[in-house]
């Protein structure tokens, strides 16, 4: 198996057997498309690599040969249009098999692959094309996509080619057409042109809550530490098939959809839906009979607004979730339904899982879990002091200059200065906020900016969210603050009501008695906006801090 080869010891005792003995080695010139998709074909040509389907009755299966010989041909056309190792290469994809071997024949020619959303307007790729240099951009064939492309390209004078992938379009090279003039051969690089371990493979743009969005760059031996996420959190198994449920823009699909899982030998199971309905979602979880799925907590809340019951999901031996905090009312319900919990772990853009659920110890609904292996992780106060068990502190990855954790991000793409300040420091400070219990089991708070101050408490916002979903007229709630000439700020609550509820004065009130009996009565939110939908990052993650300007635009 190929996970022998990096890791010198694959089974634990205990989690702290995990954490202290966990290693992985690392070649010099480890390469995700020669090292783990190559070699799949090179020992067993047929084995699965991807299960691939859409909502137009269009399925595709395909083994680490065929995705090892298209990547080889894709390698080949790019190499022929002037794409080379450094260059960087923009792909807008959705969930579209091409994004597998695009990838991959990017990573074999050592190009800088930087994913993105299909929600990208003009104002997007041409910010993300000038500040990485963008020399090509490969798209799906969806209108809005092809015509921001098409509108950007005027002010984006690095790119050089735009292809299209689905179907042909006028005025762009198809890649399908492309490919198959070009050999399924493609020897690995020598010289000049071979990567290093240490070479920059993709660049993601974060999310941008607050400010522009970062160019997070990860080196190749990023894949190398997507192992503990899909052995250890997600428990993919060999031969079975995963479904992480994510678009191919976030950097939850580089944990959830190629690399840890072909790693160990998974198949993925990608459903290219035109928009998410949770019940067709149901439906292909239920055909497909899959073993191991991840989904952010949205779709969870969603999903369980449907008859969950009526779908035969016990093939499903594991469950998990990331992108939000889960609140333990989802959890509850969902186990109602499967028997099984859903596994938390924390992490963002600028690494794999810094905190997981990885079952050693019994799952506590609402914790986000302990600490992964390959992260030193303290919780600090403002003057970077270690906190106590029981306080909340900032989630911070200790001594990164000499000990460089295997996944964590390298640096900030063509910004030394940034990189200097922020990664290199005494710590990586991520922003987050946590405490730890007397177990070792951490607590997610909320973003330090997301902390609300009122009257001398502080308020996480993760902890009032959760009350507010145990209503059952609440599908989604955000908890912020908002001014107040008194008491500095109040809780509020932004509230999508399930089907066949209304807002009303009656409907506060029972809202606000409600968190008061759930939590500390101090808590509870004293405004309460009702609201069809909340403001979502590109990534899925509810935009706090939109809210919270938009009250302060209103004082």
């Amino acid at each position: 198996m190929l996970l022998d080869r990096y890791l010198p010891r694959t089974d634990f005792d205990s989690y702290e057997d995990f954490k202290q003995n966990y290693k992985v080695n690392i070649p010099e010139n480890f390469n995700f498309g020669f090292d783990i998709v190559d070699e799949w074909a090179k020992q067993e040509p047929d084995k699965k690599a991807l299960v691939w389907c859409d909502d137009h009755d269009h399925e595709i299966t395909f083994t680490h040969q065929d995705i090892s010989c298209l990547s080889n041909q894709t390698a080949n056309y790019f190499r022929s249009i002037g794409i080379g190792k450094g260059d960087t290469v923009l792909l807008i994809l959705r969930r579209r098999w091409e994004y597998w071997v695009c990838a991959v024949a990017l990573h074999k020619l050592g190009a800088v692959l930087i994913p993105g959303s299909l929600q990208l307007t003009k104002k997007d790729i041409v910010y993300r094309a000038n500040s990485a240099k963008v020399k090509a951009v490969v798209c799906v064939n969806d209108s809005f996509v092809l015509s921001q492309v098409e509108l950007s390209l005027p002010e984006c004078p690095t790119i050089e080619h735009h292809i299209v992938v689905g179907e042909k379009q006028e005025g762009w090279e198809f890649l399908e057409d492309e490919i198959a003039n070009y050999s399924n051969e493609f020897p690995r690089p020598e010289g000049e042109e071979a990567t290093n371990s240490k070479d920059i493979m993709i660049v993601y743009f974060t999310s941008g809550t607050t400010g522009m969005p970062k160019m997070v760059q990860h080196n190749f031996t990023y894949p190398l530490g997507h192992i503990v996420t899909a052995k250890y959190w997600h428990k993919v198994q060999e031969n079975k098939l995963h479904m992480s449920v994510s678009d191919s823009g976030w950097a939850k699909f580089g944990w959830g959809k190629i690399y840890g899982q072909w790693i160990c030998g998974a198949v993925i199971f990608a459903y290219d839906m035109d928009k998410f309905v949770p019940a067709k979602l149901l439906e292909k979880m239920a055909h497909y009979k899959l073993t191991t799925f991840c989904a952010p907590p949205t779709m969870y809340r969603f999903m369980l607004l449907e008859d969950v019951a009526a779908y035969d999901l016990s093939s499903i031996q594991h469950w998990t979730t990331a992108g939000e905090p889960l609140n333990p009312e989802v959890n509850n319900k969902w186990k109602r339904f499967t028997g099984h919990n859903i596994y938390q772990a924390f992490g963002q853009t600028e690494g794999t899982p810094l905190l997981a659920d990885f079952g050693w110890t019994p799952l506590k609904t609402g914790a986000t879990g302990k600490p992964s292996p390959l992260y030193n992780i303290k919780l600090l106060d403002k003057d970077g002091n270690e906190v106590p068990v029981n306080t909340e502190g900032s989630i911070c990855v200790i001594d990164v200059r000499h000990n460089p954790p295997t996944g964590l991000f390298t640096g900030y793409y063509l910004n030394p200065e940034m990189t200097e300040e922020l990664l290199y420091g005494k710590y990586y400070n991520t922003g987050d906020m946590a405490w730890k219990d007397e177990d070792g089991d951490y607590w997610f708070v909320g973003r330090n900016d997301d902390v609300i101050k009122c009257s001398g408490y502080r308020i996480g916002p993760f902890e009032v969210e959760s009350a507010m979903l145990e209503h059952d007229a609440v599908v989604e709630c955000a908890i912020t603050g908002a001014p107040d000439p008194i008491r500095g700020q109040v809780v509020k609550a932004t509230v999508v009501l399930k089907r066949g509820y209304t807002p009303s004065d009656e409907l506060i009130k029972e809202l606000q008695n409600h968190v008061k009996k759930s939590t500390a009565p101090y808590k509870y939110p004293r405004i309460i906006e009702f609201v069809d939908e909340l403001p979502k990052t590109i990534g899925g993650k509810i935009k706090r801090a939109e809210i919270r300007h938009n009250d302060e635009g209103q004082t």
